[in-house]
Protein backbone atom coordinates (compact mmCIF):
# COMPACT_ATOMS: atom_id res chain seq x y z
CA UNK A 1 0.00 0.00 0.00
CA UNK A 2 3.18 2.46 0.80
CA UNK A 3 4.96 1.81 -2.48
CA UNK A 4 1.62 1.83 -4.16
CA UNK A 5 0.26 5.69 -2.63
CA UNK A 6 3.98 6.62 -3.07
CA UNK A 7 4.11 5.84 -6.82
CA UNK A 8 0.40 7.36 -7.24
CA UNK A 9 1.27 11.11 -7.15
CA UNK A 10 4.39 10.44 -9.04
CA UNK A 11 1.85 8.93 -11.99
CA UNK A 12 -0.13 11.51 -11.66
CA UNK A 13 2.13 14.20 -11.78
CA UNK A 14 3.77 13.42 -14.70
CA UNK A 15 0.85 13.57 -17.83
CA UNK A 16 0.29 17.14 -15.75
CA UNK A 17 4.00 18.00 -15.77
CA UNK A 18 3.73 17.46 -19.52
CA UNK A 19 0.98 18.72 -20.46
CA UNK A 20 1.58 22.30 -18.83
CA UNK A 21 5.25 21.72 -20.69
CA UNK A 22 3.40 21.48 -23.66
CA UNK A 23 0.92 24.63 -22.76
CA UNK A 24 3.79 26.28 -22.37
CA UNK A 25 5.50 25.24 -25.43
CA UNK A 26 2.59 26.28 -27.60
CA UNK A 27 1.60 29.42 -25.88
CA UNK A 28 4.60 31.05 -25.19
CA UNK A 29 6.69 31.88 -28.23
CA UNK A 30 4.14 34.05 -29.77
CA UNK A 31 3.55 36.13 -26.85
CA UNK A 32 7.53 35.78 -26.28
CA UNK A 33 8.24 37.22 -30.02
CA UNK A 34 5.23 40.05 -29.70
CA UNK A 35 7.09 41.08 -26.45
CA UNK A 36 10.39 40.78 -28.13
CA UNK A 37 9.31 42.59 -31.62
CA UNK A 38 7.27 45.58 -30.16
CA UNK A 39 9.39 45.91 -26.39
CA UNK A 40 12.87 44.39 -26.50
CA UNK A 41 14.38 45.33 -30.19
CA UNK A 42 13.02 49.36 -29.96
CA UNK A 43 14.66 50.17 -26.53
CA UNK A 44 17.67 48.49 -28.29
CA UNK A 45 17.55 50.18 -31.43
CA UNK A 46 17.05 53.32 -29.43
CA UNK A 47 19.71 53.00 -27.06
CA UNK A 48 22.12 51.95 -30.04
CA UNK A 49 20.72 55.33 -31.64
CA UNK A 50 21.57 57.74 -28.66
CA UNK A 51 24.97 57.12 -29.38
CA UNK A 52 25.09 58.60 -33.06
CA UNK A 53 24.16 62.29 -34.74
CA UNK A 54 21.49 60.57 -36.91
CA UNK A 55 18.72 62.22 -38.53
CA UNK A 56 16.34 59.21 -39.19
CA UNK A 57 17.47 58.74 -43.01
CA UNK A 58 19.51 55.65 -43.77
CA UNK A 59 21.99 54.26 -41.95
CA UNK A 60 23.56 56.11 -38.32
CA UNK A 61 27.23 56.78 -39.36
CA UNK A 62 28.10 59.58 -37.37
CA UNK A 63 29.08 58.08 -33.91
CA UNK A 64 29.06 60.37 -31.06
CA UNK A 65 29.29 58.93 -27.90
CA UNK A 66 27.97 60.20 -25.19
CA UNK A 67 27.51 63.85 -26.69
CA UNK A 68 23.91 63.31 -26.84
CA UNK A 69 23.68 62.83 -22.98
CA UNK A 70 25.76 65.25 -22.19
CA UNK A 71 23.64 67.81 -24.48
CA UNK A 72 21.07 67.08 -21.86
CA UNK A 73 22.82 67.83 -18.87
CA UNK A 74 23.47 71.47 -20.21
CA UNK A 75 20.28 71.33 -21.89
CA UNK A 76 18.03 74.72 -20.15
CA UNK A 77 14.89 73.45 -21.81
CA UNK A 78 15.43 69.85 -20.62
CA UNK A 79 15.85 70.70 -17.30
CA UNK A 80 12.65 72.76 -17.32
CA UNK A 81 10.77 69.53 -18.59
CA UNK A 82 12.31 67.30 -16.27
CA UNK A 83 10.57 70.30 -13.64
CA UNK A 84 7.52 69.94 -14.81
CA UNK A 85 7.06 66.56 -14.57
CA UNK A 86 8.07 66.88 -11.37
CA UNK A 87 5.55 69.46 -10.79
CA UNK A 88 2.98 67.12 -12.99
CA UNK A 89 3.54 64.61 -10.01
CA UNK A 90 3.66 67.12 -6.92
CA UNK A 91 0.16 68.08 -8.22
CA UNK A 92 -0.92 64.63 -8.96
CA UNK A 93 0.10 63.50 -5.09
CA UNK A 94 -0.95 66.29 -3.32
CA UNK A 95 -4.26 67.52 -5.00
CA UNK A 96 -5.55 65.44 -7.55
CA UNK A 97 -5.51 62.00 -5.53
CA UNK A 98 -6.77 63.40 -1.98
CA UNK A 99 -9.51 65.19 -3.98
CA UNK A 100 -10.46 61.46 -5.63
CA UNK A 101 -10.52 59.88 -1.96
CA UNK A 102 -12.40 62.64 -0.89
CA UNK A 103 -14.50 62.00 -3.47
CA UNK A 104 -14.65 58.32 -3.05
CA UNK A 105 -15.99 58.40 0.61
CA UNK A 106 -18.88 60.49 -0.62
CA UNK A 107 -19.84 58.35 -3.59
CA UNK A 108 -18.76 54.89 -2.23
CA UNK A 109 -22.43 54.35 -0.25
CA UNK A 110 -25.14 52.79 -2.08
CA UNK A 111 -27.43 56.04 -2.57
CA UNK A 112 -29.78 57.67 -5.13
CA UNK A 113 -27.87 59.41 -7.31
CA UNK A 114 -24.16 58.91 -6.24
CA UNK A 115 -23.82 56.59 -9.52
CA UNK A 116 -25.01 59.47 -11.39
CA UNK A 117 -21.92 61.66 -9.80
CA UNK A 118 -19.67 58.48 -10.47
CA UNK A 119 -20.59 59.16 -14.03
CA UNK A 120 -19.88 63.11 -14.24
CA UNK A 121 -16.90 62.88 -12.38
CA UNK A 122 -15.52 59.43 -14.31
CA UNK A 123 -16.39 60.73 -17.91
CA UNK A 124 -13.32 62.96 -18.59
CA UNK A 125 -11.50 60.05 -18.15
CA UNK A 126 -12.98 58.18 -20.87
CA UNK A 127 -12.54 61.42 -23.39
CA UNK A 128 -9.40 61.13 -25.09
CA UNK A 129 -6.41 63.15 -24.20
CA UNK A 130 -6.34 65.19 -27.48
CA UNK A 131 -9.54 66.19 -27.60
CA UNK A 132 -9.24 67.10 -24.01
CA UNK A 133 -6.71 69.18 -24.76
CA UNK A 134 -8.25 70.49 -27.87
CA UNK A 135 -11.99 71.45 -25.84
CA UNK A 136 -9.15 73.21 -23.06
CA UNK A 137 -7.55 75.05 -25.65
CA UNK A 138 -10.50 76.94 -26.82
CA UNK A 139 -11.92 77.50 -22.75
CA UNK A 140 -8.11 79.02 -22.34
CA UNK A 141 -8.60 80.59 -25.48
CA UNK A 142 -7.44 84.34 -25.49
CA UNK A 143 -10.19 85.42 -28.24
CA UNK A 144 -13.33 83.62 -28.31
CA UNK A 145 -12.77 81.42 -24.66
CA UNK A 146 -15.57 81.54 -22.56
CA UNK A 147 -13.01 82.46 -19.65
CA UNK A 148 -11.67 85.28 -21.25
CA UNK A 149 -15.71 86.36 -22.10
CA UNK A 150 -16.31 86.47 -18.76
CA UNK A 151 -12.94 88.61 -17.52
CA UNK A 152 -14.39 90.62 -20.68
CA UNK A 153 -17.78 91.36 -19.49
CA UNK A 154 -16.43 91.76 -15.86
CA UNK A 155 -14.33 94.66 -17.12
CA UNK A 156 -10.99 92.58 -16.32
CA UNK A 157 -9.88 92.48 -20.19
CA UNK A 158 -9.01 89.57 -22.38
CA UNK A 159 -7.26 86.85 -20.54
CA UNK A 160 -4.52 85.17 -22.58
CA UNK A 161 -3.15 82.15 -20.14
CA UNK A 162 -1.80 79.96 -22.69
CA UNK A 163 0.07 82.65 -24.27
CA UNK A 164 1.52 83.77 -20.58
CA UNK A 165 4.78 81.53 -19.97
CA UNK A 166 3.62 82.40 -15.87
CA UNK A 167 0.24 80.83 -16.16
CA UNK A 168 0.37 78.44 -18.85
CA UNK A 169 1.66 75.46 -16.81
CA UNK A 170 -1.07 76.07 -14.01
CA UNK A 171 -3.51 75.93 -16.86
CA UNK A 172 -2.02 72.43 -17.67
CA UNK A 173 -2.07 71.49 -14.30
CA UNK A 174 -5.62 72.23 -13.91
CA UNK A 175 -6.73 70.28 -17.17
CA UNK A 176 -4.65 67.16 -15.64
CA UNK A 177 -6.22 66.93 -12.56
CA UNK A 178 -10.07 67.63 -13.92
CA UNK A 179 -9.06 64.79 -16.55
CA UNK A 180 -7.41 61.96 -14.27
CA UNK A 181 -9.01 62.19 -11.01
CA UNK A 182 -12.12 60.25 -11.86
CA UNK A 183 -9.66 56.87 -12.47
CA UNK A 184 -8.50 57.20 -9.05
CA UNK A 185 -12.18 57.89 -7.53
CA UNK A 186 -13.10 55.06 -8.90
CA UNK A 187 -10.13 52.92 -7.73
CA UNK A 188 -10.56 53.96 -4.66
CA UNK A 189 -14.69 53.38 -4.71
CA UNK A 190 -13.56 49.60 -5.87
CA UNK A 191 -11.44 49.48 -2.37
CA UNK A 192 -13.67 50.75 -0.32
CA UNK A 193 -16.50 48.25 -1.07
CA UNK A 194 -14.50 45.45 -0.68
CA UNK A 195 -13.86 46.29 3.34
CA UNK A 196 -16.12 44.31 5.17
CA UNK A 197 -18.56 46.46 6.96
CA UNK A 198 -18.53 44.40 10.52
CA UNK A 199 -14.70 46.35 10.75
CA UNK A 200 -16.69 49.45 11.22
CA UNK A 201 -20.15 48.16 13.18
CA UNK A 202 -16.93 46.28 15.53
CA UNK A 203 -15.51 50.04 15.58
CA UNK A 204 -18.56 51.72 16.21
CA UNK A 205 -19.20 49.60 19.04
CA UNK A 206 -15.84 50.17 20.68
CA UNK A 207 -16.97 53.84 20.64
CA UNK A 208 -14.20 55.30 17.85
CA UNK A 209 -15.41 58.20 15.99
CA UNK A 210 -15.93 58.99 12.51
CA UNK A 211 -12.28 60.02 12.20
CA UNK A 212 -11.03 57.05 14.06
CA UNK A 213 -12.32 54.98 12.18
CA UNK A 214 -11.30 56.25 8.65
CA UNK A 215 -7.71 56.25 10.11
CA UNK A 216 -7.51 52.52 12.00
CA UNK A 217 -10.17 50.89 9.29
CA UNK A 218 -10.45 52.66 5.91
CA UNK A 219 -6.86 53.52 5.47
CA UNK A 220 -5.48 50.39 6.58
CA UNK A 221 -7.62 48.26 4.11
CA UNK A 222 -7.53 50.75 2.15
CA UNK A 223 -3.57 51.04 1.46
CA UNK A 224 -3.04 48.62 -1.32
CA UNK A 225 -5.17 50.19 -3.55
CA UNK A 226 -3.76 53.79 -2.53
CA UNK A 227 -0.34 52.57 -2.96
CA UNK A 228 -1.56 51.24 -6.39
CA UNK A 229 -2.79 54.46 -7.46
CA UNK A 230 0.04 56.55 -6.56
CA UNK A 231 2.20 54.09 -8.61
CA UNK A 232 -0.56 54.53 -11.39
CA UNK A 233 0.01 58.46 -10.84
CA UNK A 234 3.69 58.67 -11.18
CA UNK A 235 4.28 56.83 -14.20
CA UNK A 236 1.87 58.45 -15.97
CA UNK A 237 3.13 61.74 -14.93
CA UNK A 238 6.34 61.02 -16.33
CA UNK A 239 4.93 59.63 -19.62
CA UNK A 240 2.49 62.94 -20.10
CA UNK A 241 2.48 63.81 -23.69
CA UNK A 242 -0.91 63.09 -25.76
CA UNK A 243 -2.63 66.49 -24.10
CA UNK A 244 0.53 69.00 -24.39
CA UNK A 245 0.68 68.64 -27.96
CA UNK A 246 -2.73 70.02 -28.53
CA UNK A 247 -3.10 72.29 -25.80
CA UNK A 248 0.34 74.13 -25.89
CA UNK A 249 2.32 72.48 -27.83
CA UNK A 250 5.23 72.59 -25.13
CA UNK A 251 5.06 76.71 -25.42
CA UNK A 252 4.96 79.92 -24.83
CA UNK A 253 8.62 79.40 -24.87
CA UNK A 254 9.07 76.11 -23.91
CA UNK A 255 7.56 76.25 -20.37
CA UNK A 256 5.18 73.54 -20.78
CA UNK A 257 7.26 70.61 -22.50
CA UNK A 258 7.70 67.75 -20.52
CA UNK A 259 10.13 65.02 -21.24
CA UNK A 260 8.14 63.10 -23.45
CA UNK A 261 6.98 66.21 -25.53
CA UNK A 262 10.80 67.26 -25.25
CA UNK A 263 11.51 63.86 -26.95
CA UNK A 264 9.35 64.69 -29.67
CA UNK A 265 10.13 68.57 -30.41
CA UNK A 266 13.37 68.69 -29.64
CA UNK A 267 14.27 65.18 -31.23
CA UNK A 268 11.66 63.70 -33.90
CA UNK A 269 10.46 66.90 -35.09
CA UNK A 270 13.79 68.53 -35.65
CA UNK A 271 15.32 65.26 -36.67
CA UNK A 272 17.53 65.29 -34.41
CA UNK A 273 16.34 60.99 -34.06
CA UNK A 274 20.37 60.48 -32.26
CA UNK A 275 19.62 63.25 -29.58
CA UNK A 276 15.80 62.30 -29.21
CA UNK A 277 16.53 58.79 -28.47
CA UNK A 278 19.15 59.67 -25.85
CA UNK A 279 16.39 61.77 -24.12
CA UNK A 280 14.10 57.99 -24.81
CA UNK A 281 16.51 56.14 -22.82
CA UNK A 282 17.07 58.46 -20.09
CA UNK A 283 13.24 58.64 -19.67
CA UNK A 284 12.79 54.72 -19.74
CA UNK A 285 15.54 54.60 -17.20
CA UNK A 286 14.18 56.45 -14.84
CA UNK A 287 10.66 54.64 -14.72
CA UNK A 288 12.08 51.01 -15.01
CA UNK A 289 14.35 52.37 -11.61
CA UNK A 290 10.66 54.10 -10.14
CA UNK A 291 8.86 50.80 -11.27
CA UNK A 292 11.41 48.34 -9.60
CA UNK A 293 12.10 50.41 -6.75
CA UNK A 294 8.62 51.10 -5.75
CA UNK A 295 7.40 47.76 -6.10
CA UNK A 296 10.16 46.55 -3.68
CA UNK A 297 9.96 48.94 -0.93
CA UNK A 298 6.32 49.38 -0.87
CA UNK A 299 4.19 46.87 -2.64
CA UNK A 300 6.19 43.64 -2.07
CA UNK A 301 3.15 42.12 -0.16
CA UNK A 302 0.42 43.81 -2.66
Amino acid sequence: MRMASEGGPSLANGPMWRSGLVTAAIMLPPALILFTVFVILPIGEAAWYSFFNWDGFGRPLHFVGLTNYLQLLGDSAFDHAVADNLLIIAVSLLIQLPLALGLALLLSRRQIGTAVFRLIFFLPYVLADVAAGLIWRFVFDGNYGPISSLAVALGAGPVFLLADPRWAFSAVLAVIVWKYFGFHMMLYIAGLQGIDRDLYEAAAIDGATARQRFRYVTLPQLAPMIRLSIFFSVIGSLQFFDMIVPLTGGGPLNSTNTMVSFLYYFGITRMRVGFGSAVGVVLFVICVTFAFGYRRLFMRND
